[in-house]
């Protein structure tokens, strides 16, 4: 009921930023952290709410101190500063990622994304899928979960900045019911040729 509160009252105040009256599912937050590992940090989570896709990462082993999270909301923030002191948090806008240099190039494993891109302007799509690949390293993954039917990534987003997107997953256990998708830079040719040599 505590978690609620936070999710309603900003809710009030502006739906499109966050497009839920409550907290993603465990069973959700399972999903989207699946395939992050201790190996695959550091974290950058964008838009973590009240935490629940955080602590589930910190139940799959990930130190506090491996995570950057990202929240504009100032009522989540500081319920984030509370629950996950070690964490780096940090209270701003995602879609400005890439101008605020938090990172080195290639510095991140991984990315959690639980922002609403249903509701956003295919320009914000574009700055914060562009701002987190700069800091994604070449095999880094960024998880997106939706609502919708298909990836919340427009096709020609994901052409221009030569991603792609799988879906890893989907659970019914979520209201309304939610799939996760794994976006990540397409392989290249090369790439691939030296795979299946050293395979």
């Amino acid at each position: 009921m505590s978690d609620l509160l936070p999710f309603i009252r900003a809710w009030v105040t502006d739906p499109r930023k966050v497009s839920a009256i409550s907290p993603s599912s465990p069973a959700l937050a399972r999903l989207i952290t699946s395939e992050v590992t201790a190996q695959r940090t550091p974290v950058l989570e964008l838009g973590p709410g009240t935490g629940v896709f955080t602590q589930a990462l910190l139940d799959r082993g990930i130190n506090q101190n491996d995570l950057t999270l990202i929240e504009a909301g100032p009522d989540f923030s500081r319920l984030l500063s509370k629950r996950y002191p070690k964490a780096r948090i940090l209270q701003m806008d995602a879609c400005r990622l890439g101008r605020h240099g938090l990172f080195g190039r290639g510095e991140l494993a991984s990315a959690i994304s639980g922002l609403p891109l249903l509701s956003m302007t295919p320009r914000q799509i574009m700055g914060i899928l562009s701002g987190s690949f700069e800091y994604l390293r070449e095999d880094g993954a960024f998880y997106q979960f939706t609502y919708g039917p298909r990836c919340p990534v427009p096709a020609a987003i994901l052409a221009r900045l030569d991603l792609q997107a799988t879906r890893i997953g989907t659970t019914v256990r979520n209201v309304p019911p939610s799939s996760v998708y794994k976006i990540e830079r397409k392989r290249r040719p090369e790439v691939i040729s030296e795979v299946r040599k050293s395979a």
